[in-house]
């Protein structure tokens, strides 16, 4: 199960980034983190870019509300979400029934 954390400036979770995918798609967890396949390749940010408004359309919420907390030249990276709590995010993601 993927680790959501509660702060101040937002609920965060760590994901691993699988660029030049052939699907958007969430494909899967690696202990606490969450696998996620974009087809976007990994440059000028565009890997970045690409990352956060798959999870603004995913979790229903403007890409502002989005960001990269750590990791933005990395596979390994923390999304930031400001205005949903943990168990929002976990309902919207759908983690529950995987």
């Amino acid at each position: 199960m993927i680790s959501i954390h509660e702060t101040v400036a937002g609920s965060t979770f760590a994901v691993k980034v699988h660029p030049r995918a052939k699907k958007n798609a969430i494909t899967g967890e690696i202990g606490n983190t969450l696998k996620v396949s974009l087809t976007t390749p990994p440059i000028d940010g565009r890997a970045n870019a690409a990352c956060i408004e798959f999870f603004a359309k995913i979790l229903r919420v403007s890409r502002s509300s989005v960001t990269i907390a750590s990791g933005e030249s990395s596979r390994q990276k923390v999304i930031r979400v400001i205005g949903l709590s943990a168990e929002q995010i976990r309902s919207r993601l759908r983690l529950d029934e995987k």
